[in-house]
């Protein structure tokens, strides 16, 4: 099961809701409190505070914050696993009150099935659904399997791969019910820097190659800006969106971007925004020195 205990409870779609002209995703004035007790008092836990923002068809947007800003309660409010307080969450033109078939979710741990096999939890999903048959589930399996880059593997089992390739799976699972949004909560978080930046190449790779939009959950600057079309920067909690960063580079990308003046600028850019004070105190530092 994955790392979130939320239940699938209803959400509140403002009715009549539409996205902007021209817009696949769009998030509008989206709040989000917790209601908690303390002895004979109820005290209210605002996480997410006012959130709006949009997406097209093929965008892959990241959501970059610290950690505790709301960036995962934000994504299982679009995945339809969380309910909020207010404002509307509009896919495709439709409102989302819980989860559906058009979203497809990829947690940070792979969560995989043991004693199914790499293709046979890639089918997972599909053989839930039970709407495809033996052969369509077959072809989508060894299509995602493909994307991944697991040919070979499709008959071992989870023990018997490395981490990385357990999260490739997770990725191709949710890969294979072809949805039209992809989600994803730091999928890369729990790897080592090796294995992180091997499969943020794949999925850069990837982002040409599929159709559709993805949201990407990261606390990584670099890796904000390496994967994503935009960037959106969340505040501390309760989070806001204080800035929605278009990202200059053009696809296809490679590694060597990571290395250019222009991407060290942008990752300043975003760190002043994150840390204010700590980006102000270099500064000063670096005056005294000189």
């Amino acid at each position: 099961m994955p790392r979130h205990n939320a239940s699938m409870v209803a959400v509140a779609a403002v009715p009549g809701s539409v996205a902007p002209a021209g817009r696949f995703l769009s998030v509008t004035h989206l709040h989000k409190a917790y209601t908690r007790t303390r002895g004979k008092a109820k005290e209210e836990l605002k996480v997410l505070d006012d959130i709006t923002w949009s997406a097209d068809a093929r965008e892959f947007v990241t959501i970059l914050g610290p950690s505790g800003c709301g960036k995962s309660t934000l994504l299982n409010c679009i995945a339809g696993l969380t309910d909020y307080n207010s404002g509307s969450i509009v896919l495709d033109g439709n409102g989302i009150d819980g989860p559906g078939a058009d979203r497809a979710v990829v947690f940070q741990h792979a969560s995989l099935l043991p004693w199914r096999t790499v293709a046979r939890n890639v089918s997972y999903g599909l053989e839930l659904r039970r709407l495809y048959s033996k052969k369509e589930i077959a072809e989508r399996v060894e299509k995602a399997i493909s994307l991944v880059g697991l040919q070979g593997f499709e008959h071992h089992y989870p023990h018997e791969i490395s981490g990385g390739m357990q999260q490739r799976t997770n990725l191709a699972r949710a890969l294979a019910l072809e949805t039209k949004l992809v989600l994803m909560d730091e999928p890369f978080g729990a790897l080592d820097a090796l294995t992180k930046e091997t499969l943020q190449d794949e999925l850069s790779r990837m982002i040409d190659r599929y159709d559709r939009a993805t949201v990407f959950i990261t606390h990584d600057i670099r890796e904000a800006i390496y994967l994503g079309d935009k960037v959106l920067v969340m505040s501390a909690r309760p989070g806001r969106i204080i800035r929605e960063v278009v990202v200059p580079f053009p696809r296809p990308r490679s590694r060597d971007l990571t290395e250019s003046v222009e991407f060290e600028e942008l990752v300043s850019e975003l760190r002043m925004l994150l840390h204010p004070t700590s980006a102000g105190s270099a500064t000063a530092d670096a005056a005294m020195s000189r």
